[in-house]
């Protein structure tokens, strides 16, 4: 699998305003001295500014819950997708910043030409199949039971696919 090259990490980090990302989700920011407050929106009985953002430094923690960190972890906790899904979220959001599609992405050192690593299984789905079970998120609901099942279920058919799809794997299970 490829990934998200450190450079375009270390942009979107510096270049993609946390306080524009806060504001544009619908929290109120204070001034608080150099800094700025909202009230977390990840725990209940926050009814002061608890949760402050270092414009300086574009990062942001709250004292509340002590969750904290940069945009990226912003996106990661607010959209609840991975890592690589906020990234994403966040390229798409920002298109002068991070990667055009199909750049910026180094391939992992294990896929690497001339390391003798063979193509993974995967490469055999359409990219559309490995884009949709990279950027896998569930729409927020009062039953997180549910969420987690429909999550579970959407897992669980990507890898028999995936399987289904890889003449080798099959041919080690059948041995």
């Amino acid at each position: 699998m490829a990934r998200i090259a450190d450079t375009e990490l270390e942009r979107l980090k510096r270049e993609v305003s946390l306080v524009r990302l806060i504001e544009g989700q619908g929290h109120r920011l204070v001034s608080q001295g150099k800094d700025l407050a909202c009230r977390c929106p990840w725990h209940e009985g926050d009814e002061t500014p608890s949760c402050i953002v270092t414009p300086k430094s574009n990062l942001w923690h709250c004292f509340g819950c002590d969750a904290g960190g940069t945009v990226i972890d912003w996106v990661m906790r607010s959209h609840r997708v991975s890592f690589r899904h906020a990234c994403e979220l966040l390229m798409k959001e920002n298109p002068g910043l991070g990667a055009a599609p199909g750049t910026g992405v180094a391939p992992d050192a294990a896929a690497a030409p001339g390391n003798g690593a063979a193509a993974p299984a995967a490469g055999r789905l359409s990219q559309g199949k490995l884009r949709q079970a990279q950027s896998c998120s569930v729409a927020p609901s009062t039953d997180q039971t549910a969420n987690d099942r429909r999550l579970l279920d959407q897992v669980i058919e990507f890898y028999h696919e995936t399987l289904m799809a890889s003449p080798e794997a099959l041919k080690y299970l059948d041995g």
